[in-house]
């Protein structure tokens, strides 16, 4: 127990001095605000994307959808905007506006792609083509799982409960078909989170290098951001400081409360790797010596 706390501690002080040195605060704010600057694009690419397959709505859906784990007095600003920017009818998958949309929307997977190579100290040697490309084709992915997830959240409790008319005991499994609806949904941001990890930063990794990180991202979002929805409900008046700007320095503060442990994630994976690093070479020393 004691060799287990002194290890933990260890870790844990490797990762956060290692967030410190590697700049984590001003890397934070890269990804928030760069966050921030790809939401719109990336709903507006949406909002086109399911005009192009007749999922009219849809893009307000996805937005409500990708702000609900928000604190709502962050949220609801950002909300209120991205609806009026998509007020306009867009059907123009294929137009300059749309391509313009996808680029900016994969900058902010760009941001991404810098910190964890920062955090997992990793030299980027990759083209710079085929790292835009692999961003443009996850904004895509993104975009297609959220119009599957908004189909999967919204519209398929209208075909369950047609279904229900149609046979009335499938009434009794209704319940486990939400819980399985709803975890599926959920599991999407894991999933989200354990590519980022994999697939973004140089080298490579196993699902065992990375899910300390992503589980202790999780837990700490989770705290986060029922501490900072309490605090804006209590405390703050941003209104007073911010003006008319409230809304969106709202939001852009709680992106970079979520960069941080974010990145944080990444440096407790690095650290870690590190220490199993430092054990292995003392197990080889005593196994020579």
């Amino acid at each position: 127990m004691q060799q287990l706390i002194k290890v933990t501690y260890s870790v844990l002080k490797d990762a956060i001095g290692h967030f410190s040195r590697d700049d984590g605060f001003a890397m934070a704010s890269h990804v928030a605000l760069s966050g921030l600057l790809a939401v719109f694009p990336l709903l507006i690419f949406i909002a086109s994307l399911a005009a192009f397959f007749g999922m009219e709505g849809a893009a307000d859906t996805v937005s409500e959808l990708v702000f609900e784990a928000w604190p709502e007095t962050v949220a609801a600003p950002v909300v209120r905007e991205i609806e009026n920017v998509l007020t306009v009818r867009r059907s123009d998958l294929l137009t300059f506006g749309a391509v313009a949309a996808l680029w900016f929307a994969s900058n902010g997977v760009e941001a991404l792609r810098t910190a964890l190579n920062r955090a997992y100290r990793q030299m980027e040697n990759r083209s710079f083509l085929l790292l835009r490309l692999q961003s443009l084709a996850l904004v895509l992915l993104g975009a297609a799982i959220l119009l599957a997830y908004t189909f999967l959240v919204v519209l398929a409790p209208l075909g369950l409960e047609a279904l229900k008319q149609v046979v009335p005991k499938v009434e009794a499994f209704l319940f486990s078909i939400n819980i399985a609806r709803y975890t599926l949904a959920g599991s999407l941001l894991i999933l989200g989170l354990f590519m980022t990890h994999w697939l973004l930063p140089s080298g490579k990794r196993s699902f065992g290098d990375i899910w300390p990180g992503v589980v202790a991202t999780l837990v700490l979002w989770i705290i986060s951001g029922s501490a900072f929805g309490a605090y804006l409900a209590r405390f703050a008046n941003y209104v007073s400081t911010y003006g008319g700007l409230a809304g969106i320095m709202t939001a852009l503060i709680f992106l970079y409360i979520c960069a941080l442990f974010f990145i944080l994630g990444a440096e407790l994976n690095a650290a870690i790797a590190r220490q199993r690093s430092y054990w292995e070479r003392q197990k080889q020393r005593h196994m020579t010596a």
